[in-house]
């Protein structure tokens, strides 16, 4: 479902700071941060607010430093929500499960690039095409944060390792519904899970933090290295093995 936490505080205008660059990826404008010829990529499937949102494109750039090759997709093609749109509306036109057709070009051009381990995370609306990767296993390991449209159906069909970092207060994706999915995961032992709930904040925190919201800022810097820490566990260290 939708909700109007999924428009709380939207982006503001990027600073300029970013370290990455836009190029045409598999058809799919993207922002791209990190060697290029790193073996190792991730792709950040971004909320309702595009790829242009400035924090999300910081997440890329902190990722890209851990040594990945980071690509944030423009899966709304220049149509990302704005606050004076009809969000139903938005997502009947833009809508997340078929959406995940446009990723597995781009996951096929990397390949043909030579990596051999491709994550993906997935924020609000991005969860949803994130789990649907997982559950073929075209990824080698996923991440939901503050998943909006994951399905208990959904995580009892995910083949590949996969973190939840989720929000206290959330009435899209509840703590109940949470833990639902961590038991789910439990019972499967071939399937590595992280799931973990961050007090004191609401849905979107990682992408969407005020920065005068101390408890939000503090939240979302430690889902960030969560993130990587869970990454690295599952990209890094089994590339290593390799």
């Amino acid at each position: 479902m939708f909700g109007p936490a999924c428009c709380d505080n939207p982006p503001g205008i990027s600073s300029g700071e970013e370290s990455g660059q836009i190029k045409k990826l598999a058809s799919l404008n993207s922002y791209v941060s990190g060697n290029p010829d790193s073996k190792l990529a991730v792709l950040l499937i971004s909320d309702a607010y595009g790829y242009e949102a400035p924090k999300l494109r910081k997440i890329a750039d902190k990722v890209a430093a851990a040594g990945y090759y980071v690509v944030v997709p423009d899966m709304f093609f220049g149509d990302p929500f704005i606050p004076k749109t009809n969000l139903h509306d938005w997502g009947d036109i833009h809508p997340a499960k078929p959406a995940v057709e446009f990723v597995k070009p781009l996951i096929h051009a990397l390949k043909e690039r030579g990596v051999t381990k491709i994550g993906a995370a997935g924020f609000c609306w991005g969860a949803k095409v994130v789990v649907e990767l997982a559950k073929d296993a075209d990824i080698q390991a996923a991440a939901l944060l503050h998943p909006t449209f994951v399905t208990l159906d959904d995580i009892k069909e995910v083949k590949v390792p996969v973190a939840i970092l989720a929000a206290e207060f959330d009435k899209i994706s509840p703590p109940e519904l949470v833990k639902q999915f961590e038991t789910a995961l439990q019972a499967k032992p071939e399937v590595d899970h992280f799931v973990k709930i961050y007090p004191g904040v609401s849905h979107g925190w990682t992408v969407r933090y005020r920065d005068e919201d101390i408890t939000s800022w503090k939240r979302a810097q430690e889902a960030h290295q969560d993130l990587l820490d869970w990454f690295g566990k599952c990209l890094q260290k089994a590339h290593s093995a390799l």
